[in-house]
C-alpha cells in the first residue's frame, strides 16, 4: 500500500489507540510521531529536553511526552491512559495511548472501546508474544476495524527482511481467525524515526507506507449518524416553570443516526409511540439532528417518560429484554462471581442485575476458552449471563458499538466494576469483522 499524497484529500477525525508490551517501545513510538509531525508545543518539548538532560541523557527521551504520571516516569513504563490531540495537513486525531504491562490491560479497554484504529507494537528482536496477542483479542472484541502492527526496533535486528515477513505473517494470521479483516504491518525504528513519520532510507525493501501516512489516509468510517437512531432521555423538561408554563420535551444527547420532524417513535422499555413534533438544538428549532448532538424532543403525545428511557424510531426497534448474554472485561481487583448482585449501566439507564451464570474465560493469549471458570478477576475477559430487575432495549455490540455496551457497578459503593459488550462472541463472527458497528 503506497499514499499518494496529491491526491487524498483531508478526512476528518480519526481516533485511535496505541498498544504494546513493556519495553516494546510505545511510548518513543508516540513520542516520534508527535514529534516528527511538528504537534509537540515548544515549551512542551523543553521540559522533555530539560528532564531527559536531568537523567543524563545526550538528546530528548520522547516517551516522556506521553508518561506524564510521576511513577510512570519514574518505572519508564505507561500506567494510565494518555490522551493527545494533533492535527495534520490531513486528518485531526485522537491518540489514546494505552498501557502495555499486563497489570494495566484493563485501561486498554477504556482506550481503544472507541477507537477506530490501533497501532500494536512488538519487538522486532521478541516478535508476537503473550500479550500482543491479548491486546489482538481486546481490539478484536471491541470491534476496532483497522489494525496496525508496528514491528518496532528493527535498528536491533539489522533491518532484516525475513525478521519482519515472518513476524507480518504470523500475526496476520491470528488477527484474521480472531475476524480482523483490516491489518497493515509497518517496519520501524521508533527511536531513530524509521518510517514512523519520513520512510527509511534503511529499509529500501519495504513499499509500504509509514505510520503517519496510513494514520492520514486509512478510511474513517466512524460516522454514528449512519447507524439506527437511538436517543437514550436523560432529563424531563417538565411544564409549569415560568419561563416555559406549557413546554414539556426530553433532553439527551443522540446516541446514533439521525432524528426527523415528522419521525414516528417508540419509547422503550414502555413500547408507547408517538410523534417527533419538535427539535431544540442550541435554543433553536430545528428540522433535523445527529449523532453526537445534544437536544430536546418534543413529542406529540403526553406520555409517561423519564431518565433512561429510549427513543428510537418504529421502523428500527432493538430488543427488549431482561437476559443479557455479552463478553466482559473485569475492571478492578474485586472478582465478578456467580450469584453477584450489580448494578447494569446502559446509557442512561441503571438497573439492578444478577450474574445468573460465567460460562467462560478467554485464555490469556486468546486461543482457547476456559469452561465455567465461577468467576472473572482484574484483566479476564469472559462470558457472562446477566438478568436484570427491569427490561432493557440493548443493540448487539455487533451492530452498535454505543449502545451494545454497559458497565456493572457495586450496589454498595457504585465503582466501576466490568465493562460488557452485549451479544459479542467470536464463535458468532465466523466470517470476520465487518466494522458496521463502527462504519
Amino acid at each position: 500500500m503506497t499514499a499518494d499524497t496529491t491526491t487524498v484529500a483531508t478526512a476528518g477525525l480519526l481516533r485511535f489507540a496505541t498498544a504494546g508490551s513493556v519495553d516494546d517501545g510505545k511510548s518513543t513510538l508516540v513520542g516520534r510521531l508527535l514529534h516528527d509531525s511538528r504537534s509537540v508545543p515548544a515549551d512542551q518539548l523543553e521540559a522533555v529536553e530539560r528532564a531527559s538532560r536531568s537523567r543524563g541523557q545526550d538528546g530528548p527521551d520522547l516517551a516522556l511526552l506521553t508518561d506524564g504520571l510521576r511513577a510512570e516516569r519514574e518505572q519508564g513504563i505507561t500506567i494510565d491512559v494518555a490522551y493527545r490531540y494533533f492535527t495534520t495537513a490531513r486528518r485531526g486525531f485522537i491518540l489514546a495511548d494505552t498501557p502495555g504491562h499486563v497489570q494495566y490491560t484493563r485501561n486498554m479497554v477504556t482506550g481503544a472501546s472507541t477507537a477506530e484504529l490501533a497501532i500494536i507494537l512488538v519487538d522486532a528482536r521478541n516478535g508476537i508474544v503473550e500479550q500482543t496477542r491479548r491486546h489482538t483479542l481486546i481490539a478484536a472484541l471491541l470491534r476496532v476495524p483497522h489494525v496496525v502492527l508496528a514491528v518496532n526496533k528493527m535498528d536491533l535486528a539489522d533491518y532484516a527482511e525475513p525478521v519482519f515477513a515472518a513476524i507480518a505473517e504470523e500475526f496476520t494470521a491470528y488477527a484474521h481467525a480472531l475476524g480482523i479483516g483490516e491489518v497493515t504491518v509497518v517496519p520501524v525504528s521508533a527511536l531513530r524515526g524509521d518510517n514512523v513519520v519520513s520512510a527509511s532510507a534503511h529499509m529500501d525493501w519495504y513499499g509500504g507506507p509509514t505510520v503517519l501516512e496510513h494514520l492520514e489516509t486509512v478510511p474513517v468510517r466512524s460516522d454514528p449518524a449512519r447507524l439506527p437512531a437511538r436517543f437514550p432521555v436523560q432529563y424531563v423538561i417538565r411544564p409549569g416553570t415560568r419561563q416555559h408554563p406549557d413546554y414539556r420535551a426530553y433532553a439527551g444527547q443522540i446516541a446514533s443516526g439521525v432524528l426527523r420532524t415528522g419521525t414516528r417513535v417508540v419509547v422503550l422499555p414502555s413500547g408507547r409511540s408517538s410523534v417527533v413534533t419538535g427539535i431544540d438544538l442550541l435554543g433553536e428549532r430545528v428540522e433535523e439532528a445527529r449523532a453526537p448532538q445534544s437536544v430536546s424532543l418534543l413529542l406529540a403525545d403526553d406520555l409517561d417518560i423519564s431518565r433512561g428511557d429510549l427513543i428510537v424510531p418504529v421502523t428500527d426497534v432493538p430488543p427488549v429484554t431482561r437476559d443479557v448474554d455479552a463478553t466482559v472485561c473485569q475492571l478492578t481487583d474485586r472478582p465478578l462471581r456467580v450469584g453477584a448482585r450489580v448494578l447494569l449501566k446502559h446509557t442512561t439507564r441503571t438497573v439492578p442485575a444478577v450474574v445468573k451464570e460465567i460460562p467462560s474465560r478467554y485464555a490469556l493469549d486468546g486461543s482457547a476458552l476456559h469452561p465455567l471458570p465461577g468467576l472473572l478477576t482484574a484483566n479476564d475477559i469472559g462470558r457472562v449471563v446477566l438478568r436484570t430487575a427491569e427490561p432493557l432495549a440493548l443493540d448487539g455490540y455487533a451492530d452498535n458499538r454505543r449502545t451494545g455496551c454497559f458497565l456493572l457497578l457495586d450496589p454498595a459503593d457504585g465503582a466501576t466494576l466490568t465493562a460488557g459488550m452485549a451479544g459479542e462472541s467470536f464463535a458468532a463472527r465466523p466470517g470476520g469483522g465487518d466494522g458496521r458497528a463502527s462504519s
